[in-house]
């Protein structure tokens, strides 16, 4: 794959498929694009978004490691009173949001924001919401024993010591890695992913590209991954003690993530 920019100068790019759902619309003020779900209804799931996976079987999806993300954002309103989820980055869309896929498994390495009551509780040492770094690989070899054991684990899971004991091995068969990510969303950033063969690094670059700072360094998920760049009003709670629950959030008008540079640069150095 060739060098990918965007500066949306002119809009979105060709190379872009559009996911509107609901309320959810796509703005080009001039040299930005925002992705809008202000104003919607817990009785309707509202989505804007953008991809390049859309059409396409799992096995043709474009990206593999190594590559560089590099993506500049920001976002209306802060963590907590932001509403549903947003995010950038690359996964296998296991939840047919846009095809009549079979399910899989999640393979994702990602910017993904989550606001309450969402409860994804996937790393031991991290909120299950709030604006973070992630990773994860659940069709890894490691992680078919744990698959197979999950009938008997899940309801174990409510006990503290068991939970403490097993949770982390788990985490590891999964290549689950995350991070929260410090920072004022509502300010503009500029995110970087290193996505590598064997490990992804996730930082902020400030000021300028001599100026970083690491977030989060996880294990890689294998690829072929597409990419998706969006802002919805869903929440999901999925815990290791079995907690499963999905349903859709009012939003607070003039909600939006605001996008004015988005970048993919196949090949580099892979991190160490």
């Amino acid at each position: 794959m060739d060098l990918v920019y965007e500066g949306f100068d002119e809009g979105i790019g060709s190379r872009w498929k559009t996911h509107l759902t609901g309320s959810g619309r796509l703005e080009a003020p001039g040299k930005s694009l925002r992705f809008i779900t202000g104003g919607a209804s817990s009785g309707s799931y509202t989505n804007a978004q953008i991809d390049d996976y859309q059409g396409l079987p799992r096995s043709r999806f474009f990206w593999t490691p190594p590559l560089r993300l590099t993506v500049t954002a920001r976002f209306s309103h802060p963590a907590g009173q932001l509403h549903g989820t947003a995010g950038f980055g690359f996964w296998n869309d296991p939840l047919l949001m846009t095809e009549k896929r079979l399910p899989a498994l999640p393979r994702a390495v990602w910017f993904f924001y989550a606001s309450m009551p969402s409860n994804m509780k996937l790393d031991m040492a991290t909120p299950g919401h709030g604006w973070k770094a992630a990773s994860i690989d659940a069709q890894r070899g490691s992680a078919l024993l744990w698959a197979l054991l999950a009938p008997l684990l899940v309801p174990l899971m409510n006990l503290e010591p068991v939970y403490r004991a097993f949770w982390p091995r788990i985490q590891r068969a999964l290549h689950i890695g995350e991070a929260p990510i410090p920072v004022d969303m509502t300010q503009w950033h500029t995110y970087v992913l290193d996505w590598g063969s064997k490990y992804a690094q996730f930082s902020l670059s400030e000021n300028d590209a001599q100026s970083s700072s690491t977030i989060l360094e996880s294990p890689s998920p294998h690829g072929p991954l597409g990419f998706v760049m969006w802002q919805d009003n869903q929440y999901l709670q999925l815990t290791p003690w079995g907690r499963i629950r999905w349903g859709l959030l009012d939003t607070p008008e003039g909600q939006w993530m605001e996008v004015k540079e988005l970048q993919i640069q196949p090949g580099g150095d892979e991190p160490v």
